[in-house]
């Protein structure tokens, strides 16, 4: 049984790994590793995959994360799948849980993360999710 949709928030500090190009210099590829604070607390590493020219605000990456630590205090790891566009310097950012991809007490977590980067660069994000009792 599922509990009602909860909400997990706070902030993530991100670092990433030099560009390599992975597609006919088309496409560049990025590591990633986030350090997760708040109600998610802990590590992620990923692949992030973008192309585009950022410099005249059109541009586009997908990726991938692994997220291990604590959820509202259970532990385990999910994964989280990304997708962001920039459209002459307006973004739109879409995170979601992988279904089937929660490990340990995170087994069946299901939910949607909205991110919002502040002046300062802060990474805030607000999961809205579901997981079984």
């Amino acid at each position: 049984m599922e509990t009602p949709p909860r909400t997990a928030t706070g902030t993530f500090t991100l670092e990433m790994s030099p560009p390599g190009t992975a597609v006919d210099g088309a496409v560049d590829r990025f590591g990633l590793t986030k350090t997760w604070r708040g109600d998610i607390a802990g590590s992620g590493t990923g692949v992030m995959l973008t192309g585009g020219d950022p410099a005249t605000g059109l541009a586009g990456y997908v990726a991938i994360e692994v997220v291990r630590g604590t959820l509202a205090g259970r532990p385990g790891s999910f994964l989280l799948q990304q997708f962001g566009d920039l459209d002459l310097g307006e973004e739109t950012l879409y995170y979601q849980v992988v279904n089937g991809s929660g490990t340990d007490q995170l087994v069946g977590l299901k939910g949607r993360m909205d991110l919002e980067i502040d002046d300062q660069g802060v990474h805030h994000y607000e999961l809205t999710y579901t997981i079984p009792r």
